[in-house]
């Protein structure tokens, strides 16, 4: 099973690398550097709006539904019908529900349509992250690694075009990205619907039953109310900045360039739960002893996130000029100091991101939705608070700061149920050379900043990545023996 988890996640990882970086980089920030009079900025705070509304769009049917799948693959064809139907009648009241909310909030006019436009983006990304659940249910990781790729893929052709042609990119406004988006989720759609009638022997029909619907909307509900706690904790603080600071828009920008980063370095983490869920699910249904894989994922995603999160706050500095000095917003008076404490905080925030992926993620598939949904409570009193206190005097920093702290209290809070409720063992060993590699490499970042001080921040960087990698070999995080096991198919 180690061997069938390793060789696909590799695989799912090898193709988003390729894909997502140069979307995030080459695409999305010069989009953002490009448009004009905070539109942007605008963009990010219609997109948290369509993201908090987004429990009503979801309602957790594409967790329920990889759950079920995975532990029961024969019902695929007999649930699929209803859970689509299911699907689509959400998309309705979601669309309804967010352009209300939008309206009472005081968008109008150009807002307004920006934010339907947004929320197409978000119906049909969660229409192809259903198919998507049925694949990977199935354990076909790689089909459905290739489709997650696709719809960047196409936008990456098509705004890259847009933002490279002269007579293209000087008239490139907001609304261009965003109805590219909307053709190229779905087209990814359609195309992820056809290889699950191949794989997976579905029909297209739908199944307006009601007592059928009511019934799946129903033990989806616990899914629903813990995606519902997460983007208000995840992606209130851009909305409330947005809104309450009288720079608004700019703090949004400021919020949404450091962001980026965190969510491209993310994508890594989701590589896995998508994976880990069904995974698990099944593992657990057979009565499978998960200890192996949870060990293996944390082995291999926290010492990776704590030296991305060490080296993005000890060079929050050098990166956030590389990519923005050219933004008018960044060159303003004092903004290059925000742009850098932002990302600093949010990058710190990465291994409580990925260790929540791993262990929130084993909670899900063991349907232990009670406990997660009061933890998820407890995340958002404690994220909203702390927002309406930090932001009106920080503003984005505050909201940082925030984000931090909630999700570092999170990640802890979920490790420690997980191992009580599935009972995994104990390991003050395991638990104290992770502690360990994360100090040595926090004193290594200082130390190489010290005595390379006279050389370019981009050699310091790489001498720090080259020696924490060494270090995961040291501490024996990764082995060589275990790539040699792997490669003769010996694991």
């Amino acid at each position: 099973m180690r061997r069938f988890f390793v060789k696909n996640i590799l695989f799912v990882i090898a193709v988003n690398v390729l894909v997502k970086p140069i979307w995030v980089l080459f695409i999305d920030r010069n989009v953002q550097n490009i448009v004009q009079g905070g539109a942007y900025g605008t963009y990010q705070a219609l997109l948290s709006v369509s993201i908090i509304f987004q429990t009503v769009l979801d309602f957790g049917l594409s967790s329920y539904n990889s759950r079920m799948v995975a532990s029961n693959p024969d019902k695929l064809p007999e649930l699929f019908p209803s859970v689509l139907s299911a699907r689509l009648v959400l998309m309705v009241i979601y669309m309804v529900l967010a352009c209300t909310w939008g309206y009472a909030i005081g968008y109008r006019g150009w807002e307004l349509n920006m934010l339907v436009g947004v929320l197409l983006i978000q119906s049909l990304n969660a229409l192809v992250s259903f198919i998507r659940s049925n694949i990977s249910a199935l354990h076909k990781f790689k089909t459905d690694g290739i489709l997650s790729i696709t719809d960047r893929l196409l936008m990456i052709l098509i705004c890259g075009f847009l933002l490279v042609n002269p007579s293209t990119a000087r008239h490139f406004k907001i609304e261009w990205f965003v109805i590219t988006q909307v053709i190229c989720y779905f087209i990814s759609a359609v195309l992820g619907y056809l290889i699950l009638i191949r794989i997976g022997k579905v029909k297209l029909r739908l199944s307006f039953h009601g007592p059928d619907i009511m019934k799946i909307v129903k033990q989806s509900f616990p899914y629903a109310l813990l995606i519902f706690q997460m983007s208000i904790y995840n992606r209130a603080d851009v909305m409330i900045m947005e809104r309450i600071c009288v720079d608004g828009k700019d703090q949004a920008g400021i919020w949404a360039a450091a962001f980026r980063w965190l969510d491209m370095a993310n994508i890594l983490g989701l590589m896995f739960a998508t994976m880990l869920l069904p995974l698990f699910g099944r593992m657990l249904a057979n009565k499978n002893d998960v200890q192996p894989i949870v060990k293996l994922c944390v082995n291999l995603l926290l010492p990776f996130s704590c030296m991305v999160a060490v080296a993005g706050v000890f060079f929050s500095g050098d990166i956030m000029h590389l990519l923005y000095h050219k933004s008018a917003l960044y060159n303003e008076a004092g903004m290059a100091i925000n742009y850098q404490l932002v990302f600093a905080c949010l990058i710190a925030s990465f291994p409580a991101w990925c260790l929540m992926y791993v262990y929130s993620t084993l909670l899900t598939a063991n349907g232990s939705l009670k406990t997660l949904n009061i933890i998820a409570f407890v995340g958002v009193v404690v994220n909203l608070s702390l927002n309406f206190y930090l932001i009106p005097q920080d503003k984005a920093i505050g909201g940082a700061i925030t984000s931090f702290i909630t999700q570092t209290g999170l990640a802890l809070t979920f490790i420690v149920f997980a191992s009580r409720i599935i009972k995994l063992p104990l390991n003050i060993k395991w638990l104290l050379a992770h502690i360990g590699y994360l100090l040595l490499i926090l004193l290594l970042a200082y130390g190489v900043i010290t005595i390379m001080g006279h050389f370019q921040w981009v050699l310091q960087l790489s001498v720090f990545g080259i020696v924490c990698i060494v270090l995961m070999f040291v501490f024996r995080f990764i082995s060589v023996r275990s790539i040699q096991q792997f490669a003769s198919k010996q694991v």
